[in-house]
């Protein structure tokens, strides 16, 4: 689901705060259990341990049951608030309790199919990787080795041993990656597919004898970055949000701190040997080319010493030669803005991840950048994963 697309949506406001209520439910359930030792571990993180989960895709997608489960739950919440209320009310206790089936008879509630999705006992793992630069070229090496040759080198699925499976492997770049939950994903790597059918066919083996669940999240991360260099060199913008890989940062004297730690402000990077001047409306750091691309010589006040981070960016840019390039990332971490070498100023078009929202406040013609960063700040993104808002 590209960013916006639910907010666009009359009603999501709701529908947004339904769906967070849901995931939220669960979280704390799977919680509570493994706080009780109920639950067992499985790969570092509690096991969800039923087959089913309560959906979140499938409400985005059908506003209808959305509504409908809405007032169900405040049928329910209607029916337990009258049990109470006929509890203490012993001379109206039997009208009152008359009312309960009735409530429950009047609730609008939802298809089951639409309510319940298949789970994995990984489906709400985290992952801990934090996207990083050093995981994502990980990543890289892993999917070359175990991946590419079903999958292809640029996930599209045309690896030259895709042919003789008994199922064609889907786009990496298409909704399997960017709508379903991570942890199914890591679930799905380690643990194999099967098909829909009575026999449940093989369609993808799993790598759990081969690969651990650093290796898995490690993949995630790379497929990620991946597939946003394909959609910004296929479609000219990043269709699916991705974020700003987290690399160590050098600020004067000071000891090194994550890039992440600035999550709340707004990050410029820059990659190459010159950076451009501070600006107060932004944090701006300096990526240093790898040792042979160019001089190490800094000219901002923070920079960033990675080829891992040269290397991860480049992927997510589609370019060979990074040397240049300015990023933008809101104030959540995701990337949404690209400079190209020897551009001058910012524009409109710069803007490469899109969200629905309000209409930015005019900034003055020549502030291109103020403009950008208005717009940025009134449309910001809305992330679907696995059906829950990000």
């Amino acid at each position: 689901m590209p960013p916006g697309e639910l907010s666009a949506a009359p009603g999501a406001a709701g529908i947004e705060r339904l769906i967070g209520l849901l995931q939220a439910a669960q979280l704390q359930l799977l919680r509570v259990l493994d706080a009780l030792g109920l639950v067992p571990q499985v790969h570092g993180q509690p096991a969800w341990p039923w087959a089913w989960r309560l959906s979140g895709e499938n409400l985005l997608i059908d506003a209808g049951q959305a509504r409908n489960l809405a007032w169900t739950l405040a049928c329910i919440g209607a029916a337990l608030l009258v049990l109470a209320l006929a509890l203490p009310w012993r001379r109206a206790r039997w009208h009152l309790l008359a009312l309960v089936p009735m409530l429950l008879l009047a609730a609008p509630w939802p298809a089951p199919r639409v309510l319940a999705v298949p789970a994995t006992p990984a489906s709400f793992h985290a992952s801990p990787t934090g996207f990083t630069a050093a995981s994502i070229v990980r990543g890289r090496v892993l999917y070359a080795a175990h991946c590419a040759a079903c999958h292809g080198a640029d996930g599209r699925g045309e690896g030259p041993l895709a042919a003789a499976l008994p199922m064609w492997p889907p786009d990496l770049g298409g909704p399997l990656l960017w709508r379903r939950a991570d942890g199914d994903l890591l679930w799905r790597i380690l643990h194999g597919m099967r098909d829909a059918g009575p026999d449940g066919r093989p369609t993808m083996p799993g790598f759990a004898a081969t690969l651990d669940a650093d290796d898995a999240w490690a993949l995630i991360d790379y497929m990620k970055a991946q597939g946003a260099g394909r959609s910004l060199r296929t479609l000219g913008r990043w269709t699916q949000p991705v974020g700003l890989p987290d690399m160590a940062v050098r600020c004067g004297a000071r000891p090194a701190r994550a890039l992440a730690s600035w999550r709340g402000q707004r990050l410029r990077l820059v990659a190459g040997d010159a950076a451009p001047a501070e600006d107060p409306r932004l944090v701006t750091v300096q990526l240093l080319p790898p040792q042979g691309a160019g001089t190490l010589a800094g000219a901002a006040d923070c920079v960033a010493d990675s080829p891992a981070a040269w290397e991860a960016l480049a992927l997510i840019a589609a370019t060979a030669r990074l040397a240049g390039t300015q990023f933008i990332a809101d104030r959540d971490g995701w990337l949404r803005a690209l400079g190209e070498p020897g551009k001058a100023g910012w524009s409109d078009d710069d803007l490469l991840c899109r969200s629905d929202g309000a209409a930015p406040p005019p900034a003055p013609a020549a502030d291109g950048l103020g403009a950008l960063i208005a717009r940025m700040d009134a449309q910001p993104v809305r992330l679907v994963k696995g059906g829950f808002i990000h």
